[in-house]
């Protein structure tokens, strides 16, 4: 007799052998390409500064005729890029592999200020910096009163 209902699947004989997650980050990952989802998460952060918008991705390793840098649909900046597998010799011996390889793509919708016609993107030390500047805002013109009395 099982102590849950079998509401999410098989029967279960313990009260602790039931996991209301199983199965779900497997299939929510199922819908990410494999090829994409290895280097998936390129670490990249996003500040705004009173010029540009600056963008920084680590991508050590990689050289600059593996990474794309695209505005596309005006708005849309896109970060990609792949990280090929290392050549093995046919007497090579693995012991540990931890580097992620394959490919990633991140995108960011810019702001209306984001000057998209002047990007300019630098791969420098594994570091590719990626600054886009902004329009500058219309001070509104400020008009003294004079104060009568």
């Amino acid at each position: 007799m099982s102590l849950i209902p079998s509401h999410f699947g098989g029967r279960r004989t313990n009260v602790f052998d039931w996991d209301p997650f199983d199965g779900f980050f497997k299939s929510a990952l199922a819908s990410v390409p494999a090829e994409t989802s290895a280097f998936a998460n390129a670490r990249i952060d996003w500040k705004e500064t009173t010029q540009a918008h600056v963008f920084k991705a680590d991508l050590p390793g990689l050289k600059k005729d593996e990474v794309k840098v695209e505005v596309e649909e005006g708005r849309i900046l896109q970060i990609s890029g792949e990280r090929s597998k290392e050549r093995e010799e046919k007497n090579d011996k693995w012991h540990l592999v931890e580097r992620s390889r394959g490919k990633f793509l991140r995108r960011f919708r810019l702001p209306e200020n984001a000057k998209t016609d002047q990007v300019k993107a630098c791969l420098e030390n594994g570091v590719l910096t990626v600054t886009i500047p902004k329009e500058e805002e219309e001070k509104p013109e400020v008009k003294p009163v004079e104060i009568s009395g």
